[in-house]
């Protein structure tokens, strides 16, 4: 007896949306469109919660005008994904992006508290095909951050792309962001 095949549907971004607005999900309910699939996020702890805080913070202090740092809100990568990182920063003011998400983040923060798998693999790949070209991860366990730079095709990844330099600083380091290197951001900063 031949097994049956499983099929999964994959979702647009503008199907995802319709969801959205007809009421699919819950206010409250933590999903996420992550390369066609409708993901659930971790639930946001108070550790989370306040690095994400800190983490808004520092980007605001260094960025400063001309940037907006969005928390939590999505931005459009593409057709098939519409992540919501904990934070990214993007050029211009808070009105540019009135009719639509931005789609091209100068930089992405992910804070990883039980999501670091995910967020190495799934999210990093993903922001590596979209050619973010700084992505960090805030990593609560480890109390260091992490810094993914140099997106480079790579078939064997998630999403056919991967970052080629990844590096980790500990709460005594000091990082600049690509976008501003006259910025420093102190990795004590960002953590709680």
């Amino acid at each position: 007896m031949a097994t049956p095949t499983i099929r999964t549907r994959r979702w647009t971004r503008y199907e995802y949306e319709r969801l959205a607005d007809l009421g699919v999900f819950g206010s409250d309910e933590p999903i996420e469109l992550i390369g066609g699939e409708l993901v659930v996020s971790e639930l946001k702890g108070s550790p989370h919660e306040t690095a994400v805080g800190l983490a808004e913070d520092a980007l605001r202090a260094a960025f400063g005008s001309g940037w907006v740092v969005r928390v939590g809100s999505p931005i459009a990568l593409n057709d098939q994904s519409e992540p919501e990182p904990d934070v990214a920063v993007v050029p211009g003011q808070r009105r540019d992006y009135r009719q639509a998400h931005p789609a091209r983040p100068v930089l992405v923060v992910e804070v990883a508290e039980t999501s670091l798998a995910l967020d190495r693999d799934h999210k990093a790949s993903l922001y590596a095909r979209a050619g973010v070209l700084d992505y960090w991860i805030v990593n609560l366990a480890g109390r260091v951050l992490e810094i993914h730079r140099q997106p480079v095709p790579d078939p064997g990844a998630r999403f056919g792309w991967r970052y080629n330099s990844i590096g980790v600083l500990r709460a005594e380091g000091t990082v600049s962001p690509l976008a501003l290197p006259e910025a420093c951001v102190a990795v004590a900063d960002l953590l709680p």
